[in-house]
């Protein structure tokens, strides 16, 4: 019990330390944004170029993971700072636009993108929790690139099996049931969203079916369905990894673009409203 305390007692620390820290910039945000608006100045000014600024900030996080040969400080760190500045963008950003509907194409357009890559962040921020122990806790870990290898390698052994029982028994059982029952499961990735909710339900039916389909087999070609049997499971475990990394490399390439995206589409409004602005003075 001592152990897992001092294990988890420095994560909680330098969470409630970065929680207080986004606390107190967040009042004195809103207190300076008050005390600006009530001396009539443009708090919109202000509030802008501050999401401007944590926009850039965060941006700032991607670079940082491609950038691993200067000495920048851990990852942890600046992972724990970017998810607090996230969040101190959003309230920013409600206070920037007044928490009402923008007005405009361009102003909709960047609302909407701020907004997709906010929820993206905070999307992300569950799956990279959840996701991880998730695959450590089944199946034997594989690495995105090589899952298609690895599904080849599984193929080619259950087909071994079922050439063997024509074979040797000169039986078309086993072939007959892997053709219209097996192959296509083995072909590619099955149950996508079964695997994101943890649902082994398909998996279980297909097992069953096996089951019952030993009844008419002789010993040797029961041998072969047990044998396929394990392929299946080891199968399934492959497509549960396949489901989850799937969606990690999908949110990455969801998230890192349209950040980007953002600061180019700011900038731009930065200078058509000093442009407008300049215009009207």
């Amino acid at each position: 019990m001592a152990q897992s305390i001092t294990t988890i007692t420095p994560f909680c620390v330098r969470r409630r330390r970065y929680s207080a820290v986004l606390l107190v910039l967040l009042l004195l945000f809103v207190a300076a944004n008050y005390l600006l608006s009530i001396t009539l100045h443009r708090t919109a000014m202000v509030s802008g170029w501050t999401l401007f600024l944590l926009v850039v900030v965060l941006t700032a996080y991607n670079l940082r993971k491609r950038i691993t040969f200067l000495p920048l400080g851990r990852s942890s760190t600046w992972l724990q700072v970017h998810i607090f500045v996230g969040l101190l963008s959003i309230a920013v950003f409600g206070m920037h636009i007044g928490w009402r509907i923008p007005n405009g194409v361009l102003e909709v357009a960047l609302a909407g993108v701020f907004l997709t890559v906010a929820l993206s962040g905070i999307v992300g921020l569950g799956i990279s929790r959840v996701f991880p122990r998730r695959l450590s806790e089944r199946g034997e870990e594989v690495f995105y690139a090589r899952i298609p290898r690895v599904l080849h390698r599984i193929r080619t052994a259950v087909e071994q099996e079922v050439l063997a029982c024509l074979r040797e028994d000169d039986s078309t059982a086993v072939p007959e049931f892997y053709s219209k029952h097996l192959r296509p499961f083995f072909e590619r990735h099955h149950h996508f969203w079964n695997h994101l909710i943890k649902s082994r339900r398909s998996e279980l039916k297909l097992l069953r079916r096996m089951d019952a389909y030993t009844r008419y087999l002789n010993s040797h070609e029961k041998q072969a369905i047990e044998a396929i049997k394990d392929y299946v499971k080891v199968k399934s475990d492959l497509d549960f990894h396949f489901a989850h990394q799937k969606i990690l490399k999908t949110w990455l390439f969801v998230h890192v673009p349209l950040s980007y995206s953002l600061v180019v589409m700011a900038i731009f409004h930065i200078v058509l409203v000093y442009a407008f602005a300049g215009a009207g003075s």
